[in-house]
């Protein structure tokens, strides 16, 4: 699902030959849009001042949630999908019940717009962003302030927490992305990549990448174990503004003011360091744990100059497999859900059975029309098997040698250790005599 300018919803099917669909009801341009955790309701933010919950079928239902009297920023679904947070130009972050749609509470202390917020993934926490230059951690319970933490080069313009919920980062419009520590309340990564304000983060899901997205027109991600960037990503002509992985992380999407939206398939997450070793390193003898090969490497050799990014621009690096634009239905917001449907009926009462015509009759309607990606490129699939087969070698050859100048210079640290304490038991022995 995406969110425009234009005052539209787009939910887009990913299957071949779908429709897409542009839901209508707000009167100002969509700021945020999120998916509820099971996937039967959308959420989305407005420049109209209001939020609005829809059922994702072709009717269009939806409603809507005013409090706010100020442009809407960014709207959230808690982990449960029970609770919305939203974060607005009025200075303020409101916390809606989803199933009775009223507001439960607001959050003041915010002395300037507020750009984002988040909910944890227990739910008992809420971080959020403005620009009054502060990161604010609530207590969702209290309904207090808990910590706040001050950046004084620029505003955050997109705060997130981490998959476990121990660790923020924030999007910097200042060029920066931070990672902060809430248990330690200390900064613990900060990363100047970019050439322009960071518009979005997004955390993968085994909390080991952040994917960013910038006003310099580039997705860039790093990797949070070792501390560095190992990706730059070219594909949109101007400002990239939002940027998500999927579910499983093996996709990821980002939007830019290109009015583009491009999907992108992850390969860095795709070989495990232990099935590695496991397959390719041969071991002469067995000694009793821990052993020097059984550390599971987590830093870069540090006796080798600093390693180098990959650049990709698939303008150039990559076959063009973009498809036609798919045929697009419009829907009108026509009704209106009462306040009295509980989750349960959200659920399995209008979303079920509608979403379940509504699969339906998108399969019964003429194909789009989209191009063949091996017909599009021109290349074998004998030949496009063989350079998968390549890219995998050489990515389990990196890989290799990364652990393998790991263990070098574990080695050479032990090496160093046993010749310190060689001259120490020789000096003792020395005194001795």
């Amino acid at each position: 699902a995406t969110s425009s300018l234009d005052r539209c919803l787009m939910l887009w099917k990913l299957k071949a030959q779908h429709r897409a669909y542009r839901f209508v009801g707000h009167t100002e341009a969509l700021t945020s849009v999120q998916f509820s955790p099971d996937g039967q309701l959308l959420a989305s933010a407005s420049q109209d001042r209001t939020i609005r919950l829809w059922i994702p079928c072709i009717h269009g239902e939806s409603s809507v949630l005013k409090g706010h009297t100020a442009s809407v920023r960014s709207v959230s679904f808690s982990h449960d999908g029970q609770s919305l947070v939203s974060a607005s130009n009025d200075k303020s972050v409101k916390i809606w019940s989803v199933r009775h749609q009223r507001l439960l509470f607001s959050l003041f202390q915010h002395t300037h717009w507020v750009r984002c917020a988040k909910f944890s993934t227990d739910g008992r926490l809420i971080v959020s962003c403005s620009e009054d230059k502060s990161v604010k951690i609530w207590d969702t319970r209290n309904k207090t302030c808990i910590d706040s933490f001050l950046d004084y080069g620029g505003f955050a313009n997109f705060v997130d927490f981490n998959p476990s919920g121990t660790c923020i980062a924030s999007a910097g419009s200042n060029h920066v992305v931070k990672l902060w520590d809430i248990r330690m309340k200390k900064l613990l990564q900060h990363y100047k990549v970019h050439r322009a304000g960071v518009n979005c983060v997004s955390f993968h899901p085994s909390g080991n990448y952040l994917i960013t997205a910038s006003a310099d027109g580039t997705l860039k991600i790093l990797d949070l174990l070792e501390g560095r960037l190992i990706y730059t990503l070219h594909g949109h002509k101007g400002p990239v503004l939002s940027v998500a992985f999927s579910k499983g992380g093996e996709k990821f999407a980002s939007g830019g003011a290109d009015a583009q939206v491009l999907l992108w398939k992850t390969n860095f997450d795709s070989f495990d360091y232990k099935e590695i070793l496991k397959h390719h390193i041969r071991r002469t003898n067995i000694d009793d744990p821990p052993h020097l090969l059984d550390i599971y490497p987590r830093s870069p050799h540090l006796h080798d100059e600093k390693l180098q990014s990959v650049e990709v621009n698939p303008t150039f690096d990559l076959t063009n497999t973009q498809t036609l634009d798919p045929p697009v239905i419009e829907i009108s917001s026509t009704f209106s859900i009462p306040n009295y449907v509980s989750s349960e009926d959200l659920q399995y009462s209008p979303a079920s059975v509608l979403a379940t015509s509504s699969k339906r009759k998108s399969e019964n309607e003429n194909e789009s029309a989209v191009h063949n990606v091996n017909k599009g490129t021109g290349i074998s699939p004998s030949l496009g098997n063989a350079l998968e087969h390549i890219v995998e070698q050489l990515d389990v050859l990196t890989l290799t040698i990364s652990v393998l100048e790991q263990r070098l210079t574990m080695t050479e640290d032990k090496l160093k250790e046993c010749l310190e304490n060689q001259q120490k038991m020789l000096l003792q022995g020395r005194q001795e005599e």
